[in-house]
C-alpha cells in the first residue's frame, strides 16, 4: 500500500471508509495524488469533495453520511462528537435511521445550534438546540432520539397519520418512553386543540390514529 493511500485509510477507518478532500490535504495528500488514486480505482468520489476507499464495505445511508461530512469537511468525525455545536441527524432522516415509517429519505435533515448553509438542494438544515440527552449515536452518526424525532416531525408539519404510525412503531420497539415522547410533543399540543403543553393527550391521540394500544407492562408513570 502506498504511503498516501495508507494515510487516507487511517482517516477513513473511523469514518465508514470515507474521507474529504480537506482531510486528505491535512495529511499531505494533494489534489494531484488524490486524482491519481481515483483514476487507478483505489479511491472513488462519492460526493462533492468526499471520497471512499475502494474495497471497504459501502456503509448504509451513504449519501446521508456524505452530506454530514460535507457540513464540516475539515473536522474528523470523532472530533465532532465532542463539539456541542455538532450537526445532529434529525426529522425524516432520523426516522429513516431508526427505520421508522416511510418518509422520503432523499432529503437529508440535520439540526444544529448555529446558522449554517448548504449548497445542496437535498439538504435541509434546522436551527435549534439539541441537548446531549436528546441525541444518541446510531450507526456512527449523532441522531436525535426517537421522542425528539417524533416531536420534531409534528412541529414541522408532517401529516399526523404518518407521524402516528412512526409513534406506534417507536413505542412498540421501545425506542423511547411514552412519557419522553409526550414531553417532546407538548409544544405542539395546543395547535391540535389540546390544552397547552398537554403532550400526553397528543401522544394518546397519535396512538389512537394508528389504532395502537399500549402494552400492559407500561405503567401509568410511563405515560404521565
Amino acid at each position: 500500500m502506498s504511503m498516501p493511500l495508507s494515510r487516507l485509510v487511517d482517516i477513513a477507518e473511523s469514518q465508514w471508509g470515507l474521507f474529504t478532500r480537506p482531510q486528505a490535504e491535512q495529511v499531505d495528500v494533494g489534489w494531484t495524488t488524490l486524482a491519481r488514486l481515483t483514476k487507478t480505482g483505489l479511491t472513488e468520489r462519492v460526493g462533492h469533495g468526499v471520497y471512499r476507499i475502494r474495497g471497504s464495505s459501502e456503509p448504509d445511508h451513504l449519501d446521508l453520511r456524505v452530506a454530514w461530512l460535507q457540513l464540516e469537511p475539515t473536522a474528523l468525525a470523532w472530533a465532532r462528537f465532542e463539539n456541542p455545536g455538532v450537526a445532529v441527524v434529525s426529522h425524516s432522516s432520523a426516522a429513516s435511521m431508526y427505520q421508522l415509517g416511510d418518509l422520503r429519505a432523499d432529503i437529508h435533515e440535520f439540526t444544529l445550534p448555529a446558522r449554517k448553509q448548504s449548497r445542496r438542494r437535498d439538504v435541509r438544515l434546522h436551527r435549534g438546540s439539541v441537548p446531549p440527552n436528546d441525541w444518541t449515536m446510531l450507526g456512527g452518526l449523532p441522531v436525535t432520539r426517537a421522542g425528539r424525532t417524533i416531536g420534531d416531525l409534528v412541529a414541522s408539519g408532517i401529516d399526523l397519520e404518518t407521524v402516528a404510525r412512526i409513534t406506534a412503531e417507536a413505542v412498540d420497539r421501545v425506542l423511547d418512553y411514552p412519557r419522553v415522547i409526550g414531553d417532546h410533543l407538548a409544544p405542539s399540543a395546543a395547535r391540535f386543540g389540546f390544552r397547552r403543553g398537554d403532550g400526553k393527550a397528543l401522544f394518546e391521540y397519535l396512538l389512537s390514529i394508528a389504532d395502537y394500544k399500549l402494552r400492559p407492562e407500561l405503567t401509568a408513570s410511563d405515560v404521565a
